[in-house]
């Protein structure tokens, strides 16, 4: 098993016990829920299958889903988004600026990342919260939580980010 690999499914049980035992008990100002889960996407080499990708995105919303008690909401959105991942990256990066081993961070192209963050986490909110309004009442109210929750959302997974891979930036000086 590659250091890699092993880096990716470390990364996903972090993102899932960070999202249920502490993000999901945040809500400020009563609409802003960060949900952060979607950052495995944006840290999934482009050499990993797509089907690795489905799986792993399906059973990682099917965890939040059974500890949340939210009966497929998060397994599908998050799957949707996953289905996109490769198509999504193309939107932002050229072909011959990646290789197969490329993960995109805030340090090694930060326009890109975050545009492509800023993309990805708000198309999972908008799934997310339009599967589980399912409906056409208190539009507002939905679209507040949506706004807010993605605001959130995108800078927390900036931070983590930053955060994660400053150690490497500063040890390669």
């Amino acid at each position: 098993m590659k250091l890699r690999h092993l880096y990716e499914i470390i990364l996903l049980l972090a993102l899932i016990l960070l999202q249920v035992l502490f993000l999901n008990r945040i809500h400020l100002f009563g609409y802003a829920t960060p949900i952060i889960y979607s950052y495995f996407l944006l840290k999934v080499a482009m050499e990993r299958s797509v089907y690795f990708v489905l799986i792993s995105s399906f059973l990682t919303g099917l965890t939040i889903d059974a500890f949340l008690n939210t009966p497929g909401m998060n397994a599908a959105a998050i799957t949707i988004v996953a289905a996109f991942q490769q198509n999504i990256r193309g939107l932002f990066f050229a072909k011959n600026d990646f290789y197969d081993e490329f993960v995109p961070s805030i340090h090694s192209t930060p326009k890109q990342f975050l545009r492509l963050t800023v993309f990805v986490v708000s198309l999972h909110i908008i799934l997310l919260f339009m599967i589980e309004a399912f409906t056409v009442f208190n539009v507002v109210n939905t679209l507040l939580r949506i706004v807010s929750s993605a605001l959130f959302s995108i800078i927390i997974i900036v931070a983590i980010d930053s955060l994660m891979y400053r150690e490497k930036k500063i040890s390669e000086q």
